[in-house]
């Protein structure tokens, strides 16, 4: 199982703007990466059915590590065809998954710099944001995790681009979920019921 080492950033539609045409001068530009995700935020793990539109595939995927609690996240994932993305979130719902999803649709864009694959992203609930990924073997040590972090940091910064702390990873998460669950309950139990 590989292990991915992904960290994250936050900004405005102008800092945005500015990262995608340094990335298109200065890196290698891998394509659109559009997405529809149904993601099961779990208790120590993250597990997901994607779709991917600009490429026609779609997957399943479990994440061994949930935002905010470190950069390493250890994968499994397999792909489906597209037309059973539907029948596999039916699935995931009866076997009790149903109240920990949640739907998004992401926008985003690859490139690779320095060894670094940068997405560049937006969704409604991020905004405009960034996900840093270098990919290690699932043995890799420590050393090795410890040097994919100061490379995405390394290349970050020389972007211009604040990385979110592990901190403000999980409280922006935990406010995301919160949101989430409000209206979930307000979808179940209108108001005057």
């Amino acid at each position: 199982m590989p292990v991915e080492i992904e960290m994250r950033a936050r900004f405005s539609p102008y800092a945005h703007d500015r990262l995608v045409g340094r990335l298109r001068r200065d890196g290698e530009d891998l394509g659109p990466d559009d997405k529809r995700i149904h993601f099961y935020v779990l208790p120590d793990r993250l597990l997901k059915v994607t779709e991917n539109a600009s490429t026609g595939t779609a997957k399943i995927s479990l994440k061994n590590n949930r935002i905010g609690r470190g950069p390493a996240f250890a994968e499994t994932e397999f792909a489906i065809a597209p037309a059973d993305v539907d029948t596999a979130v039916r699935l995931l719902d009866a076997l009790g998954f149903a109240g920990a999803r949640h739907e998004a649709f992401t926008r985003r864009h690859n490139f690779r710099l320095d060894g670094v694959e940068i997405a560049v992203k937006w969704s409604e609930a991020w905004g405009h944001h960034a996900e840093f990924e270098v990919l290690l073997d699932d043995d890799a040590p420590e050393a090795a995790r410890a040097a994919a972090v100061e490379r995405i940091t390394r290349v970050a910064a020389g972007l211009g681009v604040e990385l979110m702390t592990e901190a403000e990873l999980a409280e922006f998460t935990a406010a995301f979920e919160a949101r989430e669950q409000e209206r979930k309950e307000s979808e179940r139990w209108p108001a005057g019921t």
